[in-house]
Formats: structure tokens, C-alpha cells, sequence
């Protein structure tokens, strides 16, 4: 869809950094920073609570684009109102929850896609989440949900291309998968990424290398702890440019 072409040798279009911190002044200072290096950043539900759009702003002040991670998940209307509204701030890539169901995913993209075109805008790429890269088996037992992780991603999955969404949030162990089922063209953003020389996995369950997630035809990788948490935040970035090269 958007990343076929040649890589920057200094940047790579496929890598999102979370901003999972709980001040403006420690993302200004980490996208200040890492803005040579990192094209996209992601927003979730920490951050923007904390400081809403003005750090969408800034972000974009610095010339980078915003993965806005807040998995709406809610009456079809209400989402559909929510993405239109991320739409008009002009982030790159928001996120619903496919749990949502098909009517709400169907409504967000007809809403922003109105949007965008009556704004005369970028439209969004528009994602569903799937099943939590902290979620294994035993987790969807636990709350009713019958079968393995791998039968609910591709499921969920289908309903999202079904209702004309873009793509998808997946652990990069359901990548092949889905790249087999729906195609290049759908996009498949994968967290739960740990370079090779930080396998701390944290609450993550399913998780994968870089270089194995790009490997496996992933078209955006998320990472945060290894690079936030970072002495030198830059070094990090730097090491991890190289492992996907």
C-alpha cells in the first residue's frame, strides 16, 4: 500500500514508536529526538489523556505522522463520530476495536471517508484491532470466548475486510496468516515487537523480533519500552534500523 519503495538509509517508513509516557515534556523530548530517524508515532490512551491533540500538533510541527491508538470501541455512531473527529486532527492511522462489531466498523469508514473527502484531507488509514498481543488461549476462556487466538484474529480479521477497513492490528505471529488470507494490500500493523538485544516481554505474550516481523511481511511494526525506556533513547532507534536492514 505504501511501502514498496526504496527504504531511507536513515529511516525506515515501517517503524511506529510508541510514545507509552506519562508527560507533554517526555514526548516533546522523545519526538524532538527521535524525529531524524522516526516517521510515525503512536498515541494511545495514556498520552492523550494526559495532553490530548496538542501533542498531535506537535508531532505534526515536527513533521511526523500519528498512529492514534485509542481502539474505539462503542455504539456504531459513536465510533463513527470519534474517527471523524481524529480525521479532522489529520492523523495518519486510527484504530477501532473489531469487537465493535460490523456495523460500527462499516459506519467509521463510510464517516471518514465523507470526511476527508468533504475537507479535502487525507483520509486515515483505518485498522481493527483484533486480539490483544497480551492475550493468549487460556485468556479468551477465561472470558467466554470459545476456540485459540489464531481462529478469533482471522475471524475478526475477515469481518474488518468485509466492511472495508484497511487493515488490522495483529500480533506478528498471525502475519503469514493474514497475508495469506487477505492479501498485500490489507494492512497489518503488528505490536508486541522486542529487538534482539531486549527480550523483556513485559505483558506481551506473542511477540517477535524486527527483522523477523518485516520477514514476515509486516507493513507497520510498533515498538515502545525498548526505545522509551532507553538510556539513549537514538542509540536504540539506530539499532533497530539496523536490525530490520
Amino acid at each position: 500500500m505504501i511501502l514498496k519503495g526504496p527504504v531511507d538509509i536513515k529511516t525506515d517508513p515501517r517503524l511506529i514508536v510508541a510514545l507509552d509516557v506519562d508527560s507533554y515534556r517526555h514526548a516533546v523530548r522523545l519526538v524532538k529526538s527521535l524525529s531524524p530517524y522516526v516517521k510515525v508515532f503512536k498515541i494511545g490512551s495514556i498520552l492523550f489523556t494526559i495532553c490530548g491533540p496538542k501533542i498531535i500538533n506537535y508531532i505534526h510541527k515536527c513533521g511526523g505522522k500519528v498512529f492514534l491508538d485509542l481502539k474505539y470501541h462503542d455504539i456504531p455512531n459513536t465510533v463513527a463520530m470519534a474517527a471523524v473527529e481524529a480525521t479532522k486532527l489529520g492523523v495518519y492511522i486510527l484504530n477501532v476495536h473489531a469487537l465493535a462489531g460490523k456495523a460500527a466498523m462499516e459506519a467509521t469508514v463510510k464517516a471518514v471517508e465523507e470526511e476527508a473527502h468533504k475537507r479535502n484531507i487525507f483520509k486515515p488509514i483505518v485498522i481493527a484491532v483484533t486480539v490483544l498481543t497480551s492475550l493468549h488461549d487460556g485468556d479468551l476462556a477465561e472470558v467466554g470466548i470459545q476456540g485459540n487466538v489464531q481462529d478469533l484474529v482471522l475471524k475478526l480479521a475477515g469481518l474488518a475486510k468485509s466492511s472495508r477497513m484497511d487493515g488490522v492490528v495483529a500480533s506478528p505471529h498471525e502475519l503469514p496468516m493474514l497475508k495469506k488470507q487477505f492479501g498485500e494490500n490489507f494492512v497489518v500493523v503488528t505490536p508486541g515487537i522486542r529487538p534482539e538485544w531486549d527480550q523483556n516481554k513485559g505483558d506481551q505474550k506473542r511477540v517477535m523480533t524486527p527483522r523477523e516481523a518485516v520477514t514476515a511481511g509486516a507493513d507497520f511494526i510498533v515498538i515502545g519500552r525498548p526505545i522509551i525506556a532507553a538510556k539513549k533513547p537514538v542509540k536504540a532507534v539506530q539499532k533497530i534500523l539496523e536490525e530490520i536492514r
